[in-house]
């Protein structure tokens, strides 16, 4: 072993991972409860200890390099072996940990107080959740990253343990209205996110010019974007507030009716995963169940 070789600081490690896993350093600093400035210092740090550039920072979002990519991976991997240290050295008398990664979308909603049933239920049980792009989550989750997933996908397109369709709304700012510019003005999620071929292919059926006007991996910015009147965008019916006005066929927009929450764990989960993906999938019949238009407490968005 090499004794003067540099010992990387889980500090920063953490800061690297949460600009990446929020695609950037407002949103970051924001999680950690900190300053843009000092998510800022602690990567410069880090890369002049890796001696690579961890990040392209670009105009509207922060992705990380190759070096970065390789890096990403140990560096959870470092973060979760401390949790286990610090659990050990406590006493923690922790049976089993269930990682459970959710879309930004579901973390305030209903989950949350399904997720804290649970643990008052299992306390032996420590619960690691992490949020962020559908993408994202799959693929920590192919990396065995993740013990359960809970995604937006096209139907089928991955077999889980349950499914639900996903009701979609075009949006448009209720009080600065886009759809009659041209080129439309598109606010999207980054390449590879959700929604986004399925609005260019909309837009261009319609025989309309388009432009991305506006890309983000946060689903609050996306609602902020659209609300403020930078472009149109395609979301879940849950994320429409007052400040959207929702647009339709008579607007000459398609439905898009090909998407739909799954529910994924290996075959070989424990049983406490088995547990937690059997609450949340009574959540999620729950929510479909109170959402259809014959229940009388169903809303105009299915909440």
């Amino acid at each position: 072993m090499k004794s003067n070789r540099p010992l990387f600081d889980l500090d920063l490690l953490k800061a690297f991972i949460t600009v990446v896993d929020h695609g950037g350093f407002t949103a970051a600093a924001t999680r950690l409860h900190s300053t843009q400035s000092t998510i800022s210092q602690k990567i410069r740090r880090l890369e002049d200890m890796a001696g690579h550039r961890l990040l392209d920072r670009g105009n509207r979002e922060v992705l990380p390099t190759e070096a970065g990519e390789a890096l990403l991976s140990h560096a959870r991997h470092l973060l979760a072996l401390n949790e286990q240290i610090l659990d050990v050295l406590a006493g923690a008398a922790v049976a089993a940990t269930v990682r459970l990664g959710v879309p930004e979308d579901f973390v305030a909603r209903r989950t949350t107080q399904v997720l804290a049933d649970f643990s008052r239920h299992h306390p032996q049980v420590k619960l690691e959740i992490t949020s962020g792009l559908c993408s994202s989550l799959t693929t920590s989750f192919d990396r065995g990253e993740l013990d359960l997933i809970l995604i937006k996908q096209r139907r089928h397109s991955r077999s889980a343990i349950t499914r639900q369709a996903e009701s979609l709304a075009w949006i448009d700012s209720a009080q600065h209205p886009c759809l009659h510019l041209d080129p439309i003005p598109l606010v999207t999620f980054p390449p590879r996110g959700l929604y986004r071929e399925d609005m260019i292919r909309a837009v261009e059926a319609m025989g309309r010019a388009w432009r991305i006007a506006y890309t983000c991996s946060s689903l609050n910015g996306i609602q902020s974007a659209v609300a403020a009147g930078l472009g149109i965008s395609l979301l879940p019916q849950r994320s429409v507030t007052p400040d959207h006005s929702v647009l339709g066929t008579h607007h000459g927009l398609p439905p898009v009716e090909q998407y739909e929450i799954a529910l994924l764990h290996r075959p070989t989960a424990n049983a406490m995963v088995q547990a937690l993906a059997q609450a949340l999938a009574d959540m999620l019949a729950e929510e479909t169940r109170i959402s259809r238009p014959d229940h009388p407490g169903s809303g105009p968005h299915g909440d």
